[in-house]
């Protein structure tokens, strides 16, 4: 039986049916059997800023233009106060131009890019560490309940990951609601897309909580701080450097949230364990989201 999920508290939700994301495909299981499979789309999306190409990254395809603010935005080519004059996005040849107000030029910042760890593409990483320096995060009080009930929901949401798998998901959330549930086939990329719907939205980070499908890598954690957002979950876990940064800015970090279970690397200080435990459904040990790493 199909589990129903209320989605009226979603501004945006995943649309596992959407045109061009997922593609039928015929194969054989392990018997010989004939078998259709749904998978996920892959189509290559070119960022422009200006008339500076930056980046050409693997993408589902969706919100195209959050995708490009967001991932200019956290890559620091765009200042907090810069103002975004036009986002034009050509589906015939999966380019979006962001324009802005003054003229750019991100030559060097590009000539010494570096790969992250981050899955498909990856992003470059410099910029990113630069604009941590003398960062501290607003202390963010994170109920349990919350969590519990936020895990609850998204896992049970209608998506693409439950439709065909292989993609991650990153939502944002306000105390117990998520609100922006995005989802591509790397976790920087549906990161950079909520991180764009911010921007173009004008919605602020300090209230906010980031629950993510994958690991709680450098990466993930530098470009939640650089949202503003204090709180950052997932069911995956944790990489050492990811941690370190999470305790230097004051984000709490928590890994592992399956059933009533969870661990907190960086502030706990800042948990209200509000909730029942005996009213929380735990989930078996190994059980839970494949391909959540």
């Amino acid at each position: 039986m199909a589990r129903e999920t209320d989605l009226s508290g979603y501004l945006i939700a995943p649309d596992p049916g959407a045109a061009r994301l997922t593609r039928r495909v015929i194969g054989h299981d392990e018997g010989g059997a004939e078998v259709t499979a749904s998978v996920v789309e892959e189509r290559p999306l070119t960022i422009w800023l200006n008339g500076q190409e930056i980046v050409t990254a693997m993408t589902i395809g969706d919100y195209p233009e959050h995708l490009a603010l967001g991932f200019l935005a956290n890559q620091r080519m765009l200042a907090p106060d810069e103002t975004v004059t036009a986002i034009d996005f050509d589906e015939e040849v999966e380019a979006v131009v962001v324009r802005t107000d003054r003229p750019t030029n991100h030559e060097d910042k590009l000539a010494r890019r570096t790969r992250t760890s981050g899955c498909a593409v990856g992003t470059t990483f410099g910029d990113m560490m630069e604009g941590l320096e003398g960062l501290t995060l607003p202390a963010l009080a994170v109920r349990t309940s919350d969590l519990y009930a936020l895990s609850h929901t998204i896992n049970r949401t209608p998506s693409l990951y439950l439709e065909a798998g292989a993609i991650h998901g990153t939502v944002l959330c306000q105390g117990a609601r998520p609100l922006v549930y995005m989802e591509d086939v790397g976790r920087h990329n549906a990161v950079d897309k909520v991180a764009g719907w911010m921007r173009a939205t004008g919605t602020t980070g300090a209230d906010k909580t980031l629950y993510t499908t994958g690991r709680l890598t450098s990466e993930m954690v530098i470009k939640c701080a650089l949202m503003g957002i204090p709180a950052l979950a997932s069911r995956s876990g944790f990489t050492a450097w990811g941690v370190e940064i999470a305790q230097s800015v004051g984000l709490t970090l928590i890994g592992r949230l399956k059933g009533r279970r969870f661990t907190c690397l960086s502030g706990d200080d800042r948990l209200v364990r509000d909730a029942d435990l005996s009213a929380v459904a735990d989930e078996p040990k190994g059980a839970g989201r494949k391909g959540a790493a």
